[in-house]
């Protein structure tokens, strides 16, 4: 199973304030247990939203949205790829994150084929393989 961690933004965040040497330190040691357990297949931080944009469509209309957006707590800071075994086990790795400003964090399982049902077909499944083909290729 895979599952998306969100972690929410907050005040510092959405200011541009940057964590740490020691908040740097703690967390890079959380990544390496991720990564040496086979969990985190990516992981990142975002830029505070004044920096971001939305796109809102509307038919065939476009319309860019600057930043910064109001809503501090939607906001996503940062986020995690991982793959685990269970909701559980993701949930089990997250409570030893090290947070401890009061920060928040979301855990949402990424969608696999099998969901789809009957929707998921052959011309489908082929579509997909050649795009996973193609970003591979553009990796290397």
């Amino acid at each position: 199973m895979r599952f998306m961690v969100i972690v929410k933004a907050n005040k510092d965040s959405e200011a541009g304030k940057m964590p740490s040497s020691e908040q740097l330190i703690e967390m890079n040691k959380y990544n390496e247990e991720l990564a040496k357990a086979g969990i985190m297949l990516a992981g990142e931080g975002l830029h505070p939203s004044s920096r971001g944009v939305r796109v809102r469509f509307e038919g065939k209309k476009r319309t860019v949205i600057d930043g910064p957006f109001a809503e501090t707590k939607e906001l996503v800071a940062g986020f995690w790829l991982w793959q685990v075994k269970s909701r559980e086990e993701a949930i089990e790795w997250l409570k030893r994150a090290p947070f401890d400003d009061g920060a928040e964090v979301e855990l949402r399982q990424v969608f696999d084929a099998a969901d789809f049902g009957e929707a998921y077909t052959p011309e489908v499944k082929a579509a997909e393989e050649r795009v996973r083909q193609q970003v591979e290729a553009h990796r290397s």
